[in-house]
């Protein structure tokens, strides 16, 4: 299983972050949850983007391009095998930084690769 970070996650159940990160779990995967809200999601708690993770196989971003910029030290730093842009948040700044880095770019959504495998 991916051990996968979620970037944006949040308590509101109306969020793609929270269907996400519970879908994760539900298909066997570890995760952490990074956003700027408080509160858990999927029985893991959120936390700020703070503490480096260095077993993370793949990010999976809900946070908008505009809102990236202040992320992109945690992220690169976090060394993902992959990052996955769901929609809305492509960024080809970020994506070409990444690229240099040796990190595998996915546009796409997580909760349709959940759903036909391909995640």
């Amino acid at each position: 299983m991916k051990k996968t970070l979620v970037i944006g996650a949040t308590p509101d159940p109306s969020r793609y972050a929270y269907l996400a990160a519970n879908k994760l779990v539900r298909y066997g995967h570890k995760i952490v949850n990074v956003g700027i809200k408080k509160g858990e999601v999927a029985g893991v708690p959120i936390e700020p983007p703070v503490a480096v993770h260095n077993d993370i196989d793949t990010v999976t971003l809900y946070v908008g391009t505009r809102n990236q910029p202040p992320l992109y030290d945690y992220i690169l730093n976090t060394k993902p095998k992959r990052i996955i842009f769901n929609p809305g948040t492509e960024n080809a700044e970020l994506e070409a930084m990444a690229r240099q880095r040796g990190i595998e770019i996915v546009e796409g959504c997580t909760l349709v690769m959940l759903s036909t495998g391909e995640f």
